[in-house]
């Protein structure tokens, strides 16, 4: 499907679809499709807002999507230079389907009727190792008269699970009369709900309105609906207007002076949206016109070369600005000129890439081993991810070796090394009670819990502090500092 719709009365935007698939992978239609709309420009016409006087673009320009940054004065403006506002929504749906998908009806039914036996069928003995697909709906009658006919539907063999066992025929034929004829009921036919009213065929005055709705069922018996399926009704519009009276958009903006120094004069136009219902010429005024006084003239006019295009966006990617220029004809000495000969504007390129941004490295831990070989490690953290395709972030923990003295070999020697350790610190405790008598202390507050490892999976690093509660003024305790643990 594809299709086009004006926005009117704008100079030349519009919006549609172009080539939308409705078909599915089995050869059906789809049930629904819901597609956002956004406008585009036709490039016929140079207006830059809904009320713009005509002006056709010479030479006309390539059909584009707009943008939010194509004038000041477009409706669609936006100084930020954010994506453009969606202005429709189109929704097709299948409201019915006659039949099954692939059954093919044979267009002439009277062929098929001068084969006929002369027995039908009553009972449906389908051998149940036959699989067929639904009947399809019954074909119109042979007879459109009163006068006997026959009438045909079909199926499909599907399936045969037991070839030994034959499938009875695929079509069913059935005696008929013409429309009207029968006793029965069968011509009755299934209609939709009527659809919203149309606006009124007059924007002044007294005019009608229709609604439509469509058949969804044809009757059984394959005669012709004879329900009404349009509907049409008086709608009145502005009661207190006249069959003179004249629609008309409101005044565009001025036109530039016709004169570049001295008096000059400039004009404003405005369309006529519905001339008057009885007939009449419309009376109102489609422009006007004003006297405009520009700089005093010299004695050589400004003459000026026209726009150049506009440059390449100074950035290669995100917000930058675009130029374009014009030269001074006439020799500058001759006269001043106060045209501007450059002129500058936004415009917007896809986001720039964002490269990986980490802090410095923390410092290296303390040895993992009390003695001999062993490791030590050092983090960064990631300040920014990258994004827009920027450069990917560098490994955020190293690690590097390191040795401590030799460890003691035999487990005697490593028990009394442990011992003279353990009475170290105890005398070491035993010191710092002392001082705590005699001097004021050095207080520091418990251990913090452990921070969340540095990383989500793989080896990392957790960090705890000791701070400082209490910290003495004496010199004896200016060493009185936060601890840090790393593991």
């Amino acid at each position: 499907m594809s299709f086009l719709t004006m926005l009117g009365p704008s100079p030349d935007w519009n919006v549609g679809l172009s080539a939308e698939d409705l078909c599915t992978k089995d050869c059906g239609w789809v049930q629904k499709v819901v597609q956002d709309l956004i406008p585009w420009d036709a490039g016929t016409d140079s207006g830059v807002t809904y009320e713009s006087p005509n002006k056709p673009t010479v030479p006309q320009e390539k059909i584009r999507p707009l943008t939010s940054l194509d004038h000041p004065q477009s409706p669609f403006y936006d100084p930020e230079g954010g994506s453009i506002k969606l202005v429709a929504r189109v929704v097709i749906e299948r409201i019915a389907r006659k039949g099954e998908q692939c059954n093919i009806v044979p267009d002439n039914i009277d062929d098929i009727v001068a084969d006929l036996a002369p027995e039908e069928k009553e009972e449906d003995d389908t051998p149940e190792t036959c699989i067929y697909s639904n009947w399809s709906p019954w074909s119109a009658c042979s007879s459109s008269t009163c006068e006997k006919g026959k009438r045909m539907r079909q199926r499909m063999l599907k399936a045969q699970l037991d070839l030994s066992v034959p499938c009875p025929d695929t079509q069913d034929f059935q005696p008929c009369m013409g429309p009207g004829c029968s006793d029965e009921d069968g011509s009755t036919c299934m209609m939709s709900d009527w659809i919203t009213w149309s606006p009124c065929s007059v924007s002044c005055g007294m005019g009608t309105r229709s609604r439509e709705r469509y058949v969804k069922q044809f009757p059984e018996d394959g005669s012709m609906c004879k329900v009404p399926t349009e509907e049409t009704e008086k709608c009145i519009v502005n009661e207190e207007c006249s069959p003179s009276s004249c629609l008309v958009t409101e005044w565009g903006e001025w036109d530039e002076c016709s004169a570049s120094c001295g008096m000059g004069m400039k004009r404003r136009h405005r369309m006529i949206k519905m001339t008057p219902a009885d007939g009449s010429m419309c009376k109102a005024e489609t422009t006007e016109a004003e006297k405009c006084m520009m700089p005093e003239c010299h004695t050589i006019p400004c003459l000026l070369s026209p726009w150049s295009e506009w440059s390449d966006c100074s950035v290669t990617c995100g917000k930058g600005m675009r130029t374009r220029q014009r030269m001074l004809k006439s020799a500058a000495e001759l006269g001043d000129c106060n045209e501007e000969l450059e002129q500058a504007e936004k415009c917007m390129l896809p986001e720039c890439p964002i490269d990986c941004e980490l802090t410095e490295w923390s410092q290296w831990s303390e040895c993992n081993t009390s003695c001999g070989k062993g490791h030590m490690i050092r983090t960064r953290m990631i300040k920014i991810e990258p994004q827009f395709g920027g450069t990917a972030c560098p490994e955020t923990v190293q690690r590097t070796k390191c040795r401590v003295r030799k460890c003691l070999r035999g487990p005697g020697m490593e028990k009394r090394r442990w011992k003279e350790a353990r009475e170290k610190r105890r005398s070491e405790q035993a010191k710092k009670n002392i001082d705590s008598e005699q001097y004021p202390v050095c207080r520091l507050k418990p251990w913090t819990a452990w921070t969340e490892c540095s990383t989500l999976c793989g080896g990392g690093i957790q960090e705890r502090y000791m701070m400082v509660k209490k910290r003495s003024k004496s010199s004896q305790f200016t060493s009185c500092k936060d601890k840090k643990e790393l593991r």
